[in-house]
């Protein structure tokens, strides 16, 4: 059974920091390109950033400077840093993994982060 389990959410004011974290299980770890996506009230998921095996990232321009994805093989565990955060950072965020050679994708059950002073 595929788990992706997130934790770290929460309420922060506008230039704080947090950091999410999602565990994963019941996948081959290292098969997989682990990323984030968020869902802002009202609109669309859209992907946040991305990290591969071998450590390659992608983020999306609005966060590039101020979030930082990195993953951990040896845990299993994805992790997204989210610094100097903004209102409109105000989203659910969603772990997810895509495996290699089967596509398939899997999806945490998403973890709210609001930001507001």
């Amino acid at each position: 059974q595929v788990q992706l389990v997130e934790s770290g959410g929460g309420l922060v004011q506008p230039g704080g920091s947090l950091r999410l974290s999602c565990a994963a299980s019941g996948i081959i770890f290292r098969r997989n390109v682990m990323g984030w996506y968020h869902q802002p009230p009202g609109k669309q998921r859209e992907l946040v950033a991305s990290i591969t095996n071998e450590g390659s990232t992608n983020y999306a321009n609005s966060v590039k400077g101020r979030f930082t994805i990195s993953r951990d093989n040896a845990k299993n565990t994805v992790y997204l840093q989210l610094d100097s955060l903004k209102f409109e950072d105000t989203a659910v965020y969603y772990c997810y993994a895509r495996d290699y050679f089967t596509r398939v994708v899997n999806w945490g059950q998403g973890t709210q982060v609001t930001v507001s002073s």
